[in-house]
């Protein structure tokens, strides 16, 4: 009983994570969150529902290196979006090679 409430749980997370990626376009800093939100999410979910597998260990470390990967990957895209740029808005993104 208790494995299936932290389940809802992470779902849970994961569908606000989505949300707040489809539906917040303004910051380039806010849909890389929601991202984030999604794999910690996955991450949880992962976790909590593979405990029987026993490669579980190292699968889920190798689903933290490659978020580990995407949340420097995301921050370095934002760095030079903003070094570029000037600040995050997707409004001012009208040409990326400028």
């Amino acid at each position: 009983m208790m494995l299936w409430g932290v389940s809802v749980i992470f779902v849970v997370v994961a569908i606000c994570g989505l949300s707040a990626f489809i539906s917040n376009h303004k910051h380039l800093l806010n849909v890389l969150l929601g991202l984030e939100f999604v794999v910690l999410s996955i991450f949880g979910m992962i976790s909590v529902n593979m405990p029987s597998v026993g490669l579980e260990a190292m699968f889920v470390m190798f689903f933290l290196v490659m978020a580990a990967c995407e949340g420097a990957l995301g921050l370095s895209l934002l760095v030079s979006v903003v070094r570029s740029h000037g600040n995050d808005y997707f409004s001012s993104f009208g040409i990326l090679m400028c």
